[in-house]
Parts: C-alpha cells; structure tokens; sequence
C-alpha cells in the first residue's frame, strides 16, 4: 500500500474517531443534563407546592407542571419518567416543589411519594361544622362530603354516635394528615386519636363518676365553656355541676345559652336569651346534660371531670375582676352577693 494511501486511511479513521467523540460527547452531555441539570422555573421562589389529585395520570401531571409553569423543558422530563418506569406509577397528593431541582430528584420525590403534610388543629373552633370546613380546606375530601358524613346516622353510628352527640368523637389536638386524604380514611383516624385517649384508666374513672364517655366529654365542654384555662378550677367546676346532676337541679351554664343562640361573641347572657331560647341545650330551661358538647373539650377539661375535686358547692359566679375565676358558694344567699358584684362590674365596663 502507497505512502499517499495509508495516510489517507489515517485521516478517514482519525475523523471517524472525531465524529464518534463529538457525537457520544453530545449524547452524553444531553443524557446529563436531561437528569441532573435544574428543569424547575421557579423565579425568585425558594419552593412552590402542587397537588395531584387522586386518579391523576401522568399526562394529567405533566399539565399540572406545565399550567403553573414549572417545567423548563417538558421533553427532557418525560423522557426520564419513562426511562425512570414512573409514567403508570403517579401517586397523589400535596408535594413541594424546590427552586433548581433536576427531573430526577423531582421524579423521585412523585414516585416515593413523598408528600407535604398538612396540619390540622383545633384553635377557635365551637361546632362540628365549623371542623369540617377546616378540615375540606386542607384535604382532598371536600367540607360537603364531610358535613354530610357527620348529618348521616348510619355512617356515624358505625362509630356509636348520633348528629348531636359526634362533637364528642373528636379530641383536640394537633394532627398531620396527607393531603389525598378521603373521608372515610379522616375518620378512621380520629377513631384511632379517640380509642388511644380513652384508655381503660379513662374508662374506670368515668364508669367511678357515674357516666359515660360521652356524658363526660359533654359535661367537659360545659365546664371549658366556663373556665378555659385554670385546670385546678376546671376540677372545682365539674364537682360543682356534678353536684347540681346528682341533686336533679338545672345546670343553669351561660355557655349553653350561648351555643344554643350561635353567637360565639355573646359577653354577657341576657335574661331574655335564658327565658326565649327555646333549645335543648339550654341548661336553665333543661335539666340534666344538654344532647351533645357543646364545644371541643380539651384534654385537661375531660380529665377535669374524671378527676373532679369534691365540694359541697352549687353555685358559682364569674369574680369582679373579669379574670376568669369564678366565686363558689353552697348557698344561694352567697351566690346573690357575688352576682351582685359582677353585674355591677360589668355595668362599670359597660358590657352589656
């Protein structure tokens, strides 16, 4: 072979091996970046959150990324989803989203599942409905489907509750739930919240008080609808309307005049609203426990009940001080003394 014919092989073979360079470079340049080069448009953003809902595709997810304009490139993402066998594996639920995150830690993180939480509490909350809000706007359940469910006997009543008395189903507290929450998979954990608090050591003390689970959370939002904060007080309260049950005398609680009526706002019961509110859960009309809570009752107020301090009082008054103690009496003689003192104090901040 020629001088002139082997160096022109080498040039052929030499820029074969140019091309074959450049172009696996090329590919896996693309290959690189299609996994690990940020693909998340996120602005200034730290993170942004989207939800997926239940029954979701993947064509369904990828427009979701794509209404809120958070893919870069959509291609390079689908590629890797399908190489990733993640296209018919799409979970829902509430993710969050971070700035400069690449198509696999973003394809990892759907396809494990790993979801936001969403916390739910309690705070300033007075009825089941106004519960059921809440709850509808942090989970994919909506408040319809929820209000329905706690209106429905039979749904309830596989829980031994009533619409009157499923206020007492819930114990307040702080809960974290998934977003793709159903309503059937909310109320089974609240069932599993209430089995643990009633432990057999609740259970003895309340059958020691001489009422049910029931009756003793009723009773406990009565008295947290007195005295909010005083766990000690909370304690003389029970005792002192226990006494009132035992004597068969009304319980005559301003709280549920105020529940009965609906205006949470109410500072000071009138004479009138005890005389025309016409409700079951007026205590000074009704004797005996009103038909559900009347509140969410807290931890320390149920445990208020089962653990009542013993007294010989049946009266009770709010002090002139407004500080949320109150003046305990046996006698009604006493009680019109204190009363006395806290409508004047009232009149004096012109609460009226």
């Amino acid at each position: 072979m020629g001088a002139t014919k082997k160096k022109w092989l080498r040039t052929i073979v030499k820029v074969i091996l140019v091309i074959v360079l450049v172009t696996s470079g090329i590919g896996g340049y693309l290959v690189y970046k299609y996994i690990y080069m940020p693909n998340i448009n996120l602005a200034n953003k730290k993170s942004t959150i989207i939800y997926i809902p239940t029954g979701s595709t993947f064509e369904d997810l990828v427009n979701i990324l794509n209404e809120n304009e958070l893919l870069k490139d959509s291609e390079s993402f689908r590629w890797l989803a399908k190489e990733k066998k993640y296209t018919e594996a799409v979970k829902p639920g509430k993710y969050r989203v971070l700035a400069k995150m690449n198509n696999s830690a973003l394809i990892n993180l759907l396809r494990l599942g790993k979801q936001e939480p969403v916390e739910i509490n309690f705070t300033g909350l007075h009825t089941v409905n106004e519960l059921m809000f809440r709850v509808g706007r942090r989970i994919e359940a909506d408040s319809n489907a929820l209000i329905s469910a706690v209106k429905n006997d039979t749904y309830i009543g596989k829980l031994g509750f009533t619409p009157n008395t499923i206020q007492a189903f819930f114990i307040p507290d702080e809960y974290e739930f998934y977003w793709n929450t159903s309503v059937d998979a909310f109320f089974k954990r609240m069932a599993t919240a209430y089995k643990t608090f009633w432990t057999d050591a609740r259970k003895q003390r309340a059958k020691a008080v001489g009422l049910s689970q029931t009756e003793v959370y009723i009773l406990a939002s009565i008295v947290q609808g007195e005295q909010c904060c005083d766990k000690e007080e909370k304690k003389v309260i029970a005792g002192l309307y226990l006494n009132r049950l035992r004597q068969g005398m009304p319980l005559q609680s301003d709280p549920t005049v105020i529940f009965a009526i609906g205006n949470f706002n109410i500072q000071r019961v009138s004479t009138e609203q005890i005389k025309y509110t016409n409700s079951a859960y007026n205590t000074y009309l009704h004797e005996g426990l009103p038909p559900g809570p009347i509140g969410f009752a807290q931890e320390s107020s149920i445990d208020a009940v089962l653990n009542y301090t013993p007294n010989e009082y049946i009266y009770m008054c709010a002090k002139d001080d407004l500080t949320g103690k109150h003046c305990f009496s046996k006698t009604f003689e006493q009680h019109k003394i204190y009363a006395k003192k806290y409508r004047q104090a009232l009149d004096d901040r012109g609460i009226h």
